[in-house]
């Protein structure tokens, strides 16, 4: 039985909801996609604009996971770049620290040009501004500056003093901040359902509530749901933290930790304007960081306080509240109408995960919290990939990885350890 939509912000403000079918009977395509998030459906856009005959499985409903309940932010941070770029290295040689730093901005292309393409409306805002929770903090982002001089970015980008943070957010908390005008933020559902719309209207099948229970090997393998099976060439596994596929090869190396999210009741146009007065999307240096913007309709809506253990908040709202209300005073007892959670896949080095299981039968996943950008990414080398173009693919395939023994439970420990060694380590800065 597949799950309802959460009850978020985005699912309630929905423009096209999805109702694709459920799988029944037998079929045969080109390549199955296992999932029905960014990843997924991104890929299934790749390879549809390349003329190849798509099924795409999702177990609930076109963005029902992660895509659908994280903050909206597509920005050029790479969770684990210092590590990606050490092991480029290997591979690239100096060329590495290039292709990491064109790999921040891929994403906001692919998505910027499929959004005027295919006319998807997903209120898709430019600017974004990281802040100094710390005077330390202040030497990262003018480090983060120098570099965006020194490439041919620096039009697009303003270092912020102390003084001068008013007029970019009226809260107590900032020592400065990095403004980025090329960074974007927008509504995930929305989008995701337009790039679903898309594949379809380019041949791609779409079927909701599908789950995938099986996936038998072969020169074609078949995917096995409760009421069908779908014969393909390749099989891509898309589904992040939100399914048990790909066991044994899989496991150890990709764990659940719950993001929340909260959205509040719409602000008077004033208020909105006064706290956020360029409309900018916003995140803060931390390890374990807040992360807000306002929607399109003027309520704030603030994520942060990541649960590592790989169990969602008992109380979202609840949770939030307190760093709302320090981050803005003036918003002390606002009504919060809308709280959810989600589980994004953490990687231990942070470096996105792409391979395969069998010659046919590839995983991608593993964006540790930044997978707005990130997932458009990894899908369009996907698509090259299936598509024979594996020079990309193999780079990231053969990145070394930590995989961590016994079950899941015992990861999440790990993991939930190590993110408060940071945490503290941050709170001494």
């Amino acid at each position: 039985m597949s799950a309802k939509r959460c009850a978020s912000y985005y699912n309630a403000t929905i423009k096209q909801e999805s109702d694709y079918p459920e799988l029944e009977g037998d079929i045969r395509v080109d390549v199955a996609i296992i999932g029905g998030g960014f990843t997924g459906v991104a890929t299934a856009v790749e390879l549809a604009e390349k003329g190849y005959q798509v099924a795409l499985l999702e177990a609930n409903k076109i963005a029902w996971g992660a895509t659908g309940r994280n903050g909206g932010q597509v920005t050029g941070s790479l969770s684990g770049d210092a590590a990606m770029t050490k092991q480029l290295r290997r591979q690239l040689g100096q060329e590495a620290e290039d292709y990491v730093w064109n790999l921040r901005w891929r994403g906001h292309d692919i998505i910027k040009n499929r959004v005027a393409k295919y006319g998807i409306d997903c209120d898709l805002k430019f600017g974004h501004i990281q802040t100094a929770y710390r005077p330390a903090h202040m030497v990262e982002l003018q480090q983060m500056f120098d570099e965006a001089n020194r490439r041919g970015m620096g039009e697009l980008m303003t270092l912020v003093p102390a003084h001068e943070m008013p007029a970019y957010l009226a809260s107590p908390l900032y020592h400065g901040g990095l403004v980025n005008r090329r960074n974007m933020h927008l509504h995930s559902v929305n989008l995701c359902l337009g790039e679903a719309r898309a594949a379809a209207s380019l041949g791609a099948k779409i079927f909701e509530h599908s789950q995938v229970l099986d996936i038998q090997q072969g020169e074609l393998a078949t995917v096995v749901t409760q009421k069908g099976r779908v014969k393909a060439n390749s099989v891509l596994i898309a589904g992040n933290a939100y399914h048990k596929l790909g066991r044994p090869q899989l496991r150890g190396m990709l764990f659940p930790a719950s993001l929340g999210n909260c959205a509040t009741a719409q602000l008077p146009a004033d208020l909105a304007k006064q706290l956020n007065p360029q409309d900018l999307a916003v995140y803060d240096c931390r390890f374990v960081l807040d992360y807000y913007r306002l929607t399109a309709d003027n309520r704030l809506m603030f994520g942060g306080g990541t649960n590592y253990s790989g169990r969602d908040p008992k109380n979202v709202a609840a949770e939030l509240r307190p760093a709302i209300e320090r981050t803005f005073p003036q918003l002390k007892g606002v009504d919060i109408e809308f709280a959810w959670a989600g589980m994004a896949g953490i990687v231990i080095n942070r470096i996105p995960q792409l391979g395969k299981i069998a010659p046919n039968i590839f995983y991608c996943q593993g964006y540790s919290g930044h997978g707005v950008a990130t997932s458009h990414i990894m899908a369009e080398i996907m698509g090259q990939a299936i598509d024979g173009q594996m020079r990309e693919f193999d780079l990231f395939a053969a990145m070394r990885h930590i995989r961590i023994p016994l079950n899941e439970w015992f990861g999440n420990q790990a993991l939930a350890l190590g993110m408060l060694y940071y945490t503290l380590r941050e709170n001494w800065r």
